[in-house]
């Protein structure tokens, strides 16, 4: 396996563990909602805030693992 694959696994390993970590996060705070409706707009927007995050450290982890198998000059 090359270091092309590897980082393509990798990339794929980022990708996954975000959609799971904003699954959770949406999970969490619908279920958070149905038991405090009155808190509707705090959860809503810790909940965007928190996605965003996952999601940022999902787009690192996808480019650090593609500039490891970019070719050096």
């Amino acid at each position: 396996m090359t270091i092309f694959g590897i980082a393509a696994i990798g990339a794929g390993l980022a990708a996954i563990g975000a959609g799971v970590g904003i699954g959770k996060i949406g999970g969490s705070a619908m279920e958070a909602m149905a038991r405090q409706p009155e808190m509707h707009g705090k959860i809503q927007s810790s909940a965007l805030i928190l996605a965003a995050f996952v999601e940022a450290v999902a787009l690192f982890g996808v480019v650090v693992a593609l500039l490891q198998a970019a070719p050096t000059a």
